[in-house]
């Protein structure tokens, strides 16, 4: 792979309780453990933010694979759950991306949801690697 772009962070503190920084300031977020998994829930958690990142990632390749179709997203969203659990002796994740495309027929969304998630990096990142489902809903 040839980077086009880096980006660098530093966590620092308590790990899930402590901090988490951009390199270049325009992120700094307070983390706290959430209440379902006994913390104070009183910030941000990894979780919320490697949901931010899969929605806005994955909305911007639906967008590439419309383009290159030419095909109208219209007024087109993703939201992106991750979810957090226990799996042997560690944890695992789980990702359930929502793809709403109100400009095109459900078979329709669905072939750009599916095309999406072929060229998206945060799905190729997870592939094979945690469940990730996509779901093309009607609104």
């Amino acid at each position: 792979m040839e980077p086009l772009y880096t980006t660098e962070s530093l966590a620092t503190g308590a790990g899930r309780s402590g901090n988490v920084r951009s390199a270049d300031g325009s992120l700094d977020f307070a983390l706290a453990v959430p209440e379902e998994m006994g913390g104070s829930g009183n910030g941000a958690n990894p979780e919320q933010l490697f949901a931010l990142g899969y929605a806005a990632c994955f909305h911007s390749a639906l967008q590439a694979v419309a383009r290159a179709q030419k095909k109208d997203l219209g007024d087109s969203s993703v939201g992106a759950r991750v979810s957090i659990g226990k799996e042997g002796e560690g944890f695992a994740l789980a990702v359930e991306l929502e793809v709403v495309i109100p400009a095109q027929p459900h078979d329709e969304a669905q072939a750009l949801a599916d095309a999406a998630h072929q060229v998206c990096p945060y799905s190729n990142a997870t592939r094979g690697n945690i469940p990730v489902t996509v779901t093309v809903s009607e609104d």
